[in-house]
């Protein structure tokens, strides 16, 4: 059984200790002990958000990160995707305001990864991040939010589309071997579809007819789901096979760092139902959690799904869009997927144990 590590959102008393800031210092305390990452360099891997969003983890919190792992001997960076840094300063990403640098995970260009094999159904290959593999030590800092095609992104989406090149980002999500149907009956051309698509793989022709290109296709189902009148559909049946591939994809980035340090911690607070890919926010559906921290991911995930209950669910939160559907979990209600598979996957290729304990740090 592994120790999960909790600091609470709820407030007990009105002074500054009992909040979730001075909370999340004890617990970073518990998590990095004193000179744990002395002279070792130490990627802090998180997704910085895009275009308007704003519910990504408070800038606040990764000061203290930063500040705290300085304190226990290391030097670190903060790093992501390419299309993901070009804006981060609008939600005050900034070396000075972070105290570290932001560099992009792999390389200026983008370029700059190793290739590890896999060999799991379509998907041979990954090219893990090159500033990823190259650190001494990883901190995977996640906001926990809803995802469309695994119904919940936490540490393990993070690592396994967060630490691999674009083309491997793809690759993973064509694991659900489906192609796209376009109703042209239902579509009102309003190309909400091509204005949430991340890979600009979709296109109308002069006669308004959809299609995608691809090679630039992600396969992330934004179109899918920004679509309001349900003219873009997938055979969705094999998205048990895309939390499968994420979590042998989590195996290999983590492989570069087998006699290393690597502590996993959750951010649960302004749980949306989408992505922070998307570049937009909408409102939280439930009232903020707070922050987990492990040394093993599977519990850490297990943990944090188990907290968002469907029982504390926000009534109206919801966008018009998404309707509540069957399922025990309230990510599978939203999405219709089971947000626990690419846990049991992990725990199956042994990345750690959905037996965890709580710890709350007071």
């Amino acid at each position: 059984m592994s120790k999960v590590y909790f600091a609470s959102a709820h407030v007990k008393r009105l002074v500054a200790e009992d909040t979730l800031p001075p909370k999340f210092g004890r617990l970073l305390n518990r998590l990095i002990k004193k000179d744990i990452f002395k002279n070792q360099t130490v990627a802090i891997k998180m997704h910085l958000g895009g275009n308007v969003g704003f519910t990504t983890i408070r800038t606040l919190f990764v000061r203290m990160l930063v500040d705290r792992i300085k304190e226990a001997g290391g030097k670190t960076f903060i790093t992501g995707g390419a299309e993901w840094i070009q804006d981060a300063k609008l939600r005050g990403y900034t070396e000075e305001v972070l105290g570290a640098p932001i560099y992009q995970a792999s390389g200026i260009k983008d370029k700059y990864s190793y290739k590890s094999e896999i060999g799991f159904r379509t998907l041979k290959e990954v090219e893990i991040c090159g500033y990823i593999a190259d650190a001494d030590a990883l901190v995977v800092f996640s906001h926990a939010k809803g995802h469309g095609n695994c119904g919940f992104g936490g540490a393990i989406k993070n690592i396994a589309m967060g630490c691999v090149s674009p083309k491997s980002r793809g690759d993973i999500h064509r694991l659900m071997e489906t192609s796209f149907t376009w109703d042209k009956e239902k579509c009102r051309h309003c190309y909400l579809c091509k204005k949430n698509c991340p890979g600009r793989a979709i296109e109308f022709n002069q006669r308004g007819e959809f299609s995608i290109f691809s090679h630039n296709c992600r396969y992330c189902m934004h179109c899918v789901e920004a679509c309001p009148v349900h003219a873009i559909t997938i055979d969705e049946s094999s998205y048990k096979h895309f939390q499968e591939g994420m979590a042998l994809a989590v195996k290999e980035v983590l492989s570069f760092f087998k006699s290393k340090i690597v502590i996993f911690i959750n951010v649960i607070m302004d749980v949306t139902p989408l992505c922070d890919c998307w570049g937009f926010s909408t409102p939280s559906i439930v009232p903020d959690v707070g922050i987990m921290g492990s040394r093993d991911f599977v519990a850490l995930e297990q943990a944090t799904i188990d907290s968002i209950s469907l029982k504390n669910y926000i009534e109206g939160s919801l966008p018009d869009q998404l309707k509540m559907g069957k399922g025990k979990h309230l990510f599978e209600r939203i999405h219709g997927k089971d947000p626990y598979i690419q846990v049991d996957a992990a725990e199956k290729a042994g990345l750690g144990t959905k037996k965890y304990s709580i710890v709350e740090v007071e």
